[in-house]
C-alpha cells in the first residue's frame, strides 16, 4: 500500500467507490427480476480505476468510456437518478430512454459517453485534447478502455496523434484479465503500457486494487497533461468480479468455462474498497457514507422506474445535433 493520504479525500474516494459497487449491485438485481431491457456491463471489483482518475478531474474535463462504462460516469459526476432512468428506459433518462446502458454522455460534467464499440472513444478523447489545445485551454481528456481495445487500430491511431502534437490525453487501460470471455495473455502480447514507447509516450502500470495508488499516478498524468507536456498511457490492473455480462451464456452451473472459482475469489481478495475501507481511520464517516448512498440508490431506483417510456413520436428526435 502507499502511505495515507488527507482523511477528507479518503472519504470522498471511498464514497465514490461505494456509490459505484452500490449501484452496480442493485442493477444486477433488477436485471434478474427482469425490470430493466437490454444487456448490462457491470464495473464490480474495477472501482479504483473511475474513481482515482476522476478525483484529479475538473467538471470541464473531459472523458470517454466503453460499453462497461457505468463507474466512469458516476465518478465523474452523473446523476444516479437520471442514470437508473435511462437503464429503465425512461423519458427522464440522460437519452430520453433511448441509449441504455452502453450509451450515456452528460455534457454538462464533461462525459461525452459511454460506447459500444471496442476502442471508439479513443479517437473521440483525442478530438477533444485538440479542441482544448485550439480554445488554448488547460482542459484534459480522459479515454477509458479495455485491454482488449489497446489491439484495435484506434489504439495506435490516437496515441500517434496525441504525441505528435502533445494533446493533454490521458489514456487509461483497464486491463481486468479478460478480452470478454479470453484471458488477456491469450490475445494481448507483452505488457500494454510499454506500448506507449513505440509513441514517445510516458507508461505506466498501477495495480488497481489500491485506489491511492491509481489516484497518484492519474494525478501525474493530468498535471503532465495541463503543462503542455502531453499524453500518459496508464495500465491499470484489476480482474473484474462479476462476469462480461450479465446472465452470460459462459457462465454455467455456477462455474465459468474460462477462469476458475479460485482464481476468482483469490481477485476478490484484492477488493479496492475493502482495502481503502481498511485505511480510513474514521468508522463513524464510512457508516454515514455507507447510509447516504444506501438512500441514493433506493431513491434512483424510484426516480427510474416512475419514468415514462418515451412517446412513439419522438423516435426521431435527437439524431442530429
Amino acid at each position: 500500500m502507499t502511505a495515507t493520504i488527507d482523511p477528507d479525500l479518503q472519504l470522498r474516494l471511498y464514497r465514490s467507490m461505494r456509490s459505484i459497487r452500490s449501484f452496480e449491485e442493485k442493477v444486477a438485481e433488477l436485471f434478474y427480476a427482469g425490470r430493466l431491457p437490454g444487456f448490462v456491463h457491470l464495473y464490480v471489483g474495477q472501482e479504483a480505476v473511475a474513481t482515482g482518475v476522476c478525483a484529479n478531474l475538473r467538471d470541464d474535463d473531459v472523458i470517454t468510456s466503453t460499453h462497461r462504462g457505468h463507474g466512469h460516469l458516476i465518478a465523474k459526476g452523473a446523476r444516479l437518478d437520471r442514470m437508473m432512468a435511462e437503464l429503465y428506459g425512461g423519458i427522464d433518462g440522460y437519452c430520453h430512454g433511448k441509449g441504455g446502458s452502453m450509451h450515456i454522455a452528460d455534457f454538462s460534467v464533461g462525459i461525452y459517453g459511454a460506447n459500444g464499440i471496442v476502442g471508439g472513444g479513443l479517437p473521440i478523447a483525442v478530438g477533444a485534447g485538440l479542441a482544448a489545445r485550439v480554445h488554448r485551454s488547460d482542459r484534459v481528456a480522459v479515454a477509458f478502455f479495455g485491454d482488449g481495445a489497446s489491439n484495435e487500430g484506434t489504439f495506435g491511431e490516437s496515441l500517434n496523434l496525441a504525441s505528435i502534437w502533445k494533446l493533454p490525453v490521458i489514456f487509461v487501460c483497464e486491463n481486468n484479465g479478460f478480452t470478454q470471455f479470453t484471458p488477456t495473455e491469450q490475445l494481448t502480447a507483452g505488457i500494454i503500457a510499454e506500448r506507449a514507447k513505440g509513441y514517445d509516450v510516458p507508461g505506466v502500470v498501477v495495480e488497481a486494487d489500491d485506489v491511492i495508488t491509481v489516484h497518484e499516478a492519474a494525478r501525474q498524468a493530468v498535471a503532465r497533461a495541463r503543462s503542455g507536456a502531453g499524453p500518459t498511457l496508464i495500465e491499470a490492473r484489476q480482474w473484474r468480479f462479476r462476469a462480461h455480462n450479465e446472465g452470460e451464456e459462459a457462465f454455467i452451473g455456477g462455474e465459468w468455462k474460462y477462469r476458475t472459482k479460485e482464481a476468482l475469489e483469490a481477485a476478490m481478495q484484492r477488493d479496492p474498497i475493502e482495502n481503502l475501507r481498511l485505511q480510513i481511520d474514521d468508522p463513524d464517516g464510512v457508516a454515514r457514507i455507507d447510509r447516504a448512498v444506501a438512500e441514493a440508490i433506493e431513491a434512483a431506483v424510484a426516480f427510474g422506474e416512475k419514468s415514462p417510456l418515451p412517446p412513439p413520436e419522438a423516435a426521431l428526435d435527437d439524431l442530429y445535433a
